[in-house]
């Protein structure tokens, strides 16, 4: 009997990595679930727990037999004044444990590294102008988007041996369960609280759960080259908070209440 190559997913009690698991598993793959601790993973799922992503990590016995890894674990969804405040917290797990994990991962003989960045490697805003792309300059403007910015430099001069990486700069990701600022609205929507967001004409690019999952498997099952690679995967249309919550509103039959705040007025700092 042929086994299924065995693909490590870190995170794999996270958001993300519960859906990862789940579609791995049905595409017929291995799964290998690195968590801190016992969590709600498929009970198909192999899970290996006491791994705290750091820069002293020992990835061996995680690591042993694995063809790929995709990487979803991070330190994320904080506030910008928290993650000041936590900046050499964020810098050892982003910046330092994902080094430790993927030069464990090339010493073990993994052909694979999949690594989930985020579009805030390119800053909040594109100022009017299209949407961001792969080839445009890097502008983090938080603590967060400095230390995926830094973890994809540091697996770009890894890259170019014997195993293949790459980074997918995810925008909000939404879908069951989501957390972050997707599920912030979405249980502010649900509250039915008037939300002051009803001048905003922003332009904001999502990506479904189901369609990040589809395009992780593609490239674990694609034919690549050992080098370094960078994908922004979104949905082709965008839309703006207003948009997003008349959205949510209906789904969640909630009545949508945007409330017409000037937009000056939503930029005055809180005391």
């Amino acid at each position: 009997m042929i086994m299924a190559p065995i693909v490590l997913v870190t995170g794999a009690d996270g958001f993300v990595g519960r859906h990862m698991v789940s579609a791995l598993i049905q595409a017929g793959w291995h799964v290998r679930c690195a968590q801190r601790a016992v969590g709600p993973t498929s009970s198909t799922a192999d899970i290996v727990t006491g791994f705290e992503l750091g820069p002293s990590t020992n990835w061996q016995t995680a690591l042993k037999g694995v063809h790929a890894v995709i990487h979803l674990a991070a330190r994320a969804h904080r506030s910008k004044s928290t993650q000041q405040h936590e900046k050499d917290l964020y810098f050892s797990i982003n910046v330092e444990g994902t080094m430790q994990l993927a030069r464990s991962a090339i010493s073990a003989g993994v052909q694979e590294f999949i690594f989930l960045s985020s579009i805030a490697v390119n800053g909040s805003t594109t100022d009017g102008r299209g949407p961001f792309s792969e080839q445009d300059s890097i502008a983090p403007n938080t603590i967060y988007g400095e230390t995926k910015a830094a973890a994809e430099h540091g697996l770009s001069i890894l890259a170019g041996g014997t195993m293949s990486i790459t980074a997918i700069r995810a925008p909000m990701i939404y879908g069951a369960g989501a957390v972050g600022n997707f599920g912030r609205l979405l249980s502010a929507v649900r509250s039915g609280m008037p939300l002051p967001f009803g001048l905003i004409q922003n332009r904001r690019a999502f990506l479904g759960i189901d369609n990040l999952t589809s395009f992780i498997q593609h490239r674990l099952s694609a034919s690549v080259s050992s080098k370094f690679e960078i994908f922004l995967v979104a949905h082709n249309e965008q839309l703006s908070t207003p948009q997003i919550i008349r959205l949510l509103a209906r789904a969640s039959k909630r009545p949508t209440r945007l409330v017409p705040i000037p937009i000056p007025l939503l930029r005055l700092p809180m005391n």
